[in-house]
């Protein structure tokens, strides 16, 4: 009998079926941490960063579901156009400003989180926040955003 690190007694005849549902986790797992990134990457710079309404549609119907609601310290949207609204809002009342990433974007099974500043280009951020979203079938179906500064 051989012991898993979490102290269970294991036989080794199970070992090589434990290790190939493993390696299959693994896989499906890097690949939805992948995808997750990609789509906070999105939200944040091909939606809200994005000041061609034709191409920050295209965005938003590659990033949400049809029926995503987005929640700030202002608002609850639900729907892909009131999100876009919501976008072009934001950019509409401050040109110039430009979002930035405030680090790495952090992924936890269907969930992603990440911290952004938002100002002048080449200037100091006027505001910081993180948003977080989960994730179904692929797409973004809720997104929380935080003011944090």
């Amino acid at each position: 009998m051989l012991t898993c690190q979490l102290c269970y007694p294991m036989m080794i005849d199970m070992l090589p079926i434990w290790v190939g549902v493993k390696i299959i986790y693994d896989q499906g797992s890097l690949a939805m941490a992948e995808k997750i990134r990609d789509l906070m990457h999105a939200n944040l710079f091909d939606v809200f960063n994005e000041r061609d309404p034709e191409r920050r549609i295209a965005a938003i119907a590659r990033t949400y579901t049809d029926d995503v609601v987005f929640s700030d310290p202002d608002e609850i949207v639900t729907g892909r156009e009131a999100l876009n609204n919501k976008a072009q809002k934001l950019l509409d009342k401050v040109p110039g400003f430009v979002f930035t990433a405030g680090g790495p974007i952090y992924e936890n099974h269907d969930l992603g989180y990440l911290a952004w500043h938002f100002g002048p280009v080449g200037q100091p951020p006027v505001v910081s926040g993180m948003d977080i979203a989960i994730v179904k079938e692929g797409r973004i179906a809720t997104i929380y955003t935080l003011l944090t500064s």
